[in-house]
């Protein structure tokens, strides 16, 4: 303004304005140079900032690894067998309910075919999960399984996490092609449906859950549970999601977690909780429990849930806000929690519920999934 009021003054006065006229051309060169200094550092800062992990809590344990995680509660005792108990994965090839062979010839290793029994107790358990989540207030979304960028950026899978899924490129318009996203988890669009929206306190907590495949590449674990069913490319996991104020996300997690503890309690598998160390706790979590399965054949516990505590670390990504009742705006809290990994259940089923004779009795709970069936026994052999 200095520059140009100065130019209009010597205009007016019908003074050689030439010195003022290449000095605004500097100012303004200047101006856009800072401008491209400016943005490039702005996209430097959000590159770094995209890549900082949640803070984690203060109650959280302490350490580098998993082997500092610490065991919260238990519920009941590891399952005993009078026999030496099979792996789940030569239950489902010698009842003829589970054929990895077929399904490496059409995709490849850490894929499966269900078959028969297999099948319809893969689909009891979900359907049961989604039941009893209902039952516990959460409303049951279908969402969809391809997402954008945005979208795992939102939930903080992107872009530190991009070896780690499947991404497809539509070419629907061949001038703009755009990359979809095979979800890793249900969270992902569960989460992002909130996105960019201001929620009203009132409506708080909102608790929503589906069952969804889950897509994932496993980058890094070769060499890891090669055989069955516990880290494979595609599953169904069942995911609970809330969305709350900040001051009762601690409450909610509690809540979370003894909701899927619910899940196994109805299926009377013995599990354990532990507390995530700052080291083996997710890249968006601030606290997360794990419930671990026991797995007979593997004399040991294993994963089947993480709920988690994500803070505002995903709503910030997300711009997932409330208003509360003085009509202020806040960043909301994000919960998630599998409830619970299909397949794994599957795996614990087979596990803790064999017989002597190879059959595997059905959990009571499922035999009305199950169209009344209480022993899975071997299925006749079909396509050999």
């Amino acid at each position: 303004m200095r520059f140009l009021h100065k130019l209009l003054k010597q205009k007016k006065n019908k003074e050689n304005a030439d010195d003022a006229i290449k000095e605004m051309r500097e100012v303004g060169q200047e101006i856009k140079a800072l401008d491209v200094e400016v943005s490039e550092l702005t996209e430097k800062q959000k590159y770094i900032l995209l890549r900082l992990p949640n803070f984690p809590d203060d109650s959280d344990p302490i350490g580098p690894d998993d082997s500092y995680n610490e065991e919260v509660r238990k519920w009941n005792e590891p399952t005993k067998f009078t026999f030496e108990p099979k792996a789940h994965w030569d239950l489902g090839t010698d009842l003829n309910i589970l054929d990895w062979d077929a399904a490496a010839k059409v995709s490849g290793a850490r894929f499966v075919y269900y078959k028969g029994a297999g099948a319809l107790l893969e689909r009891a358990v979900f359907n049961f999960f989604l039941d009893e989540n209902v039952k516990a207030g959460y409303t049951e979304v279908i969402p969809p399984y391809l997402v954008n960028y945005d979208s795992m950026q939102g939930t903080g899978q992107f872009p530190k996490f991009t070896e780690d899924v499947y991404t497809i490129v539509d070419n629907d318009d061949p001038d703009k092609p755009r990359e979809l996203t095979l979800i890793p988890t249900a969270e992902v669009p569960l989460v992002n449906y909130f996105r960019d929206k201001i929620l009203d306190i009132k409506q708080l907590p909102i608790n929503v859950t589906a069952m969804s495949p889950a897509f994932r590449s496993e980058a890094g674990s070769a060499g890891r549970d090669t055989r069955g069913l516990i880290r494979m490319h595609e599953f169904r996991k069942v995911e609970m999601v809330k969305i709350c104020d900040e001051d009762s996300s601690w409450q909610e997690l509690d809540k979370l977690t003894k909701n899927a503890e619910h899940l196994l309690q109805k299926l009377e598998l013995p599990y354990h909780v532990v507390a995530l160390s700052t080291g083996d706790a997710s890249f968006t979590s601030a606290k997360t429990y794990d419930l671990e399965v026991w797995m007979p054949a593997q004399n040991q516990y294993r994963e089947i849930s993480s709920c988690s505590n994500c803070t505002d670390f995903q709503a910030r990504r997300s711009l997932i806000r409330y208003r509360d009742e003085a009509g202020k705006l806040h960043l909301a809290h994000t919960l998630n929690g599998s409830g619970l990994a299909v397949g794994r259940t599957v795996a614990a089923i087979l596990e803790n519920y064999q017989n002597e004779d190879g059959t595997v009795n059905v959990p009571e709970a499922l035999v009305p999934y199950m169209h009344g069936m209480t022993v899975i026994k071997p299925e006749p052999k079909f396509g050999e």
